[in-house]
């Protein structure tokens, strides 16, 4: 990854509390009286340098592509968060989201997708679950809670996520795909979960394609994904507006979206969650922020650097409401720092895993919170310590989500719903974000989930949980 801009290690870094509130206010007056060219800032949405491009005459369209129906609100939800993190189905928001993204599936060798956690995803017994079958296979674990949770919030729509950094990583993910024999093996295997689990779509986390031949694999791979889903929706008897969306979690990092045959891909696609999240971490020799907006440097990442490539008709060619701003519910620690743009040594010992500690726990005690308007993105330091985190507040969140209403990007996604506050509670990322996107963006996706799964493997399943 491209390293951010050094500034002036030599003084240190004043930290200062700010009012969210006024915060925010007086960001989106000033970013909105600011003149939108060149696009460093939010503009106008009638004349967004994003809207003033036409891209119907190099877009693909499919009609059988589901489409969302206001803006997104998207989480991810872990497998593995029942654990550790006792963050179990009835945690999760359900109120604030449009989309569940449930992570992940694996890919075999042979291309055959399957889940990862059979205790996790389709054994464990919550409350009100019976122990006594009479012989029947029934489907339990996170898979049933969840669609019960589809049940009761009609507008909640699930898709199995596949892939993810570490099923990725030494060709994992790239192997089994760079054949016509993986790609159909994948696409058959995957389709069958959506069948089998009474999901509503696939969400693929390839991170990343290294080379054309790779790229070309993917463009495959949706096409053929995306043909799978429609014959789903035809042998279930599915009708728009609902239907089996596909989706993917798209870099930002232009080593990795430039390899991308993005106008291809995007035919395929219900929407892309773009990764606006990763820009620094342990890996770099500099303190940075890791979800910053915008950055003065047009050769340093920003989230703002990703949306021209994806939106720019001589390269993406996306349309903007296809885009779906990634959001962490994490911040990046890095120790013996002062702060972004000078060196480090070490990271924090994190929530549950060294460098990374949940939003929900931050600003650390003795840390000071900032509110950077220019970048929009937040950090907490504690001189004592030397430890400076990058993450995003509520302050940051509220601007991202002006900011995705002001230029008609699709809505939110967030890594990874454990992560948050209790909406409850008071301070939720993904609260706070909801009620930006319906206040000031048009409102939720309220397209209703699909509940009959007549050939499902489980019993329970195909009769509708009764």
């Amino acid at each position: 990854m491209l390293k951010g801009v050094q500034t002036e290690p030599q003084k240190p870094v004043i930290h200062r509390r700010t009012s969210p509130i006024l915060a925010v206010a007086v960001l989106a007056l000033l970013l909105l009286l600011i003149s939108p060219t060149p696009f460093t800032r939010l503009s106008r949405l009638a004349i967004s340098p994003w809207h003033s491009r036409d891209t119907s005459s190099t877009s693909i369209t499919m009609s059988s592509v589901p489409r969302p129906q206001g803006k997104v609100n998207v989480g991810y939800f872990p497998n593995w968060a029942i654990y550790a993190r006792n963050y179990k189905p009835d945690s999760i928001p359900v109120e604030d989201l449009t989309h569940l993204l449930y992570c992940f599936a694996d890919v075999k060798e042979d291309g055959e997708v399957r889940l990862t956690d059979a205790w996790s995803d389709e054994q464990i017994h919550y409350a009100g679950d019976s122990w006594d079958d009479g012989g029947a296979a029934n489907l339990y674990g996170n898979l049933k809670a969840i669609y019960l949770l589809k049940q009761r919030n009609r507008h909640l729509k699930v898709l199995l996520s596949i892939g993810g950094w570490t099923y990725s990583e030494n060709g994992r993910f790239a192997r089994p795909v760079s054949t016509p024999q993986g790609r159909s093996r994948f696409v058959e295997t995957a389709v069958k979960l959506v069948e089998d689990y009474g999901l509503d779509g696939l969400d693929i986390d390839w991170e990343y394609p290294q080379n054309d031949g790779e790229a070309k694999d993917y463009v495959d791979l949706l096409r053929m994904l995306r043909g799978g889903l429609d014959e789903l929706q035809r042998k279930l008897g599915v009708q728009p507006p609902s239907g089996f969306e596909l989706t993917i979690a798209a870099p930002c990092g232009p080593s990795n979206f430039e390899k991308l045959r993005v106008r291809e891909m995007d035919q395929y696609l219900s929407f892309w969650n773009l990764m606006a999240l990763l820009f620094a971490g342990s890996w770099d020799s500099q303190a940075n922020h890791q979800a910053n907006l915008f950055h003065p440097d047009p050769n340093a990442l920003s989230t703002d650097r990703a949306m021209r490539f994806f939106t720019d008709p001589n390269k993406g060619g996306v349309k903007p409401e296809k885009l779906v701003l990634g959001i962490p519910l994490y911040g990046r620690s890095f120790l013996n720092t002062q702060g972004p743009g000078t060196p480090f040594s070490g990271v924090g010992q994190g929530s549950w895993e060294a460098g990374s500690y949940d939003y929900k726990v931050l600003p650390l005690p003795g840390a000071e919170e900032a509110f950077d308007q220019s970048l929009v993105t937040a950090s907490c330091y504690n001189p004592s310590t030397r430890e400076w985190i990058s993450y995003d507040s509520v302050s940051s969140a509220q601007a991202k989500a002006i900011f995705t209403c002001v230029n008609g990007l699709g809505g939110a996604m967030y890594w990874e719903l454990s992560g948050d506050r209790k909406p409850q509670e008071g301070g939720s990322i993904v609260r706070t974000v909801r009620e930006v996107l319906e206040t000031q963006g048009g409102g939720l996706d309220k397209r209703e989930n699909w509940l009959h799964y007549p050939t499902s493997k489980w019993e329970n399943l195909r009769k509708g949980m009764q």
